[in-house]
């Protein structure tokens, strides 16, 4: 993890935003924070960053592992190109640990990242993802909900109705996992 934070450029807080144009930001990382627990240890994770990525070369010096964990880290950037880019590095990861990253981008407003993580969320992680959601009921409340209000506000007109939107797809899929399990 080390390796990983020592490549972040943390220093310049000159952020370049999707439309080009340059913003000055007093923090890279934004305050508010996601607690959820994860095999039974507590995680507090950023809900945005603000950071550019880092030099290339210096992230191709990473051990697969490393990369992973900074994939992960990207998913919580502000850019939503960038979310999606950084999840499409996943997708054939089955880590445990990739999973409170990736079950956050559910719940939120890109549908082009949905499309991705419909790729993640397979025969292969499924089951991690139902532990993930029985550990963290009320979080899988607030997520579930997060995806529908997006719905409505931004996707109800191409999908006028909520079972027609892949979120609402996914969300179904591990809560079908989370019924065959208390069978």
């Amino acid at each position: 993890m080390e390796s990983v934070v020592k490549i972040l450029p943390l220093e310049k807080n000159d952020v370049k935003l999707c439309d080009g144009q340059v913003q000055k930001v007093d923090n890279l990382i934004h305050s508010t924070e996601l607690t959820i627990k994860l095999m039974g240890e507590e995680l507090t994770i950023p809900y945005r960053l603000y950071f550019d990525e880092p030099d290339i070369d210096n992230e191709n010096n990473l051990t697969d592992r490393q990369k992973t964990i900074l994939n992960c880290i990207f998913l919580r950037h502000h850019n939503g190109y960038l979310r999606e880019r950084r999840l499409k590095k996943l997708i054939n990861q089955d880590e445990k640990w990739i999973i409170p990253f990736t079950v956050q981008l559910l719940g939120e407003y890109v549908y082009e990242i949905l499309e991705v993580l419909e790729e993640h969320i397979n025969e292969k992680t499924i089951d991690d993802y139902h532990s993930f959601t029985e550990e963290n009921p009320k979080y899988w409340q607030q997520t579930e909900s997060r995806m529908i209000s997006y719905w409505n506000e931004y996707y109800r007109r191409k999908f006028p109705k909520l079972k027609e939107y892949l979120g609402t797809a996914l969300v179904k899929r591990i809560k079908k996992t989370n019924a065959q399990q208390q069978v």
